[in-house]
């Protein structure tokens, strides 16, 4: 492929791993795969570099010869590890022999929301954070805190209330809907347990399943919109936490797609006095304005491979 000033554009995430290939506003082709545990693993700098790096390869028509002119990478996990960070600037910067720069997934979804300005973006995809940059550059993060300890209301966590409600109806409890497509998911609700302990993924399975609660709870089913209610209330009281006095927030994620939902959720930050205002891109876009700009407000989470 033969294009000037071509940018490499990467959202590594903990679900998929998207590239794209873009000369300014334009997309000239796009690949993604399977994504990975995050940055701050073992290795990995190195599971990131090589992850980005196959997907980058299979771009139809490849990469530009000669005329790549940088790579912005969107990391998950990029806070876990400052080192792994840097090292996989470097990574990357070495193999495509361009400048290079990682950032956090958070971090790019905020620049490529508000293109860069200061303000709130609430994340809801498998995990669920709200980041907000303040005038000076300063960070105010709320949860984000992996499966184990946070992302209350993320897909994860509206995945894994559905598979508890449906385990639930199954010993006696509360009668859903959830029950028979949580089943289909093993053969049998008794399969459950060891289904998901085979992931290799627990919260990305569990996300998954994220879509019947939406389906169910939509079609008017009172325990799987119980569920959706509860994810807004744990989510607007991580924007409130995150946007302080700003009472603005921009929302993205795969979880806010769904138009029913992102009513729900509208809803409950409108009654907390928070509004909700369009997102001007996503992380991909904040990605590509890391690595056509420096000097940046949020340049402090950007990790560069040093080169000018």
């Amino acid at each position: 492929m033969e294009s000037a000033d071509a940018i490499l554009v990467a959202d590594v995430g903990k679900s998929r791993c998207r590239v794209e290939l873009r000369q300014g506003d334009q997309v000239l082709g796009s690949a993604d795969q399977q994504g990975f545990p995050g940055l701050g693993m073992d290795n990995g700098a190195r599971f990131a570099f090589e992850l980005l790096a196959d997907t980058a390869a299979m771009l139809p028509g490849g990469l530009p010869a000669g005329s790549l002119r940088g790579i912005g990478a969107a990391v998950a996990g990029v806070e876990a590890s400052a080192a792994n960070s840097h090292e996989l600037a470097v990574l990357l910067s070495g193999r495509f022999k361009v400048p290079a720069a990682v950032l956090s997934d958070a971090t790019a979804a905020q620049l490529g929301a508000l293109n860069g300005a200061p303000g709130t973006v609430l994340i809801v995809g498998t995990g669920a954070v709200a980041f907000r940059f303040d005038d000076d550059g300063t960070l105010h993060r709320a949860d984000g805190w992996g499966p184990l300890l946070g992302d209350l209301g993320s897909g994860r966590w509206i995945g894994q209330q559905g598979l508890q409600a449906a385990l639930q109806a199954h010993d006696g409890g509360p009668a859903t809907s959830l029950l028979v497509a949580a089943a289909a998911l093993a053969g049998s609700p008794a399969q459950l347990p060891a289904w998901l302990a085979e992931s290799a993924n627990p919260a990305r399975t569990m996300a998954r399943f994220t879509p019947a609660v939406l389906r169910e709870a939509e079609a008017g089913d009172a325990v799987a919109r119980g569920i959706l209610d509860e994810a807004c209330s744990l989510l607007g009281n991580t924007v409130s936490l995150a946007s302080g006095d700003t009472k603005q927030v921009a929302l993205l994620g795969g979880v806010v797609k769904s138009e029913f939902f992102a009513g729900l959720l509208h809803n409950t930050l409108a009654s907390a006095g928070i509004e909700v205002v369009a997102a001007l891109g996503d992380g991909m876009d904040g990605a590509a304005l890391a690595a056509n700009r420096r000097g940046l407000l949020q340049e402090r989470y950007i990790h560069r491979d040093g080169t000018v």
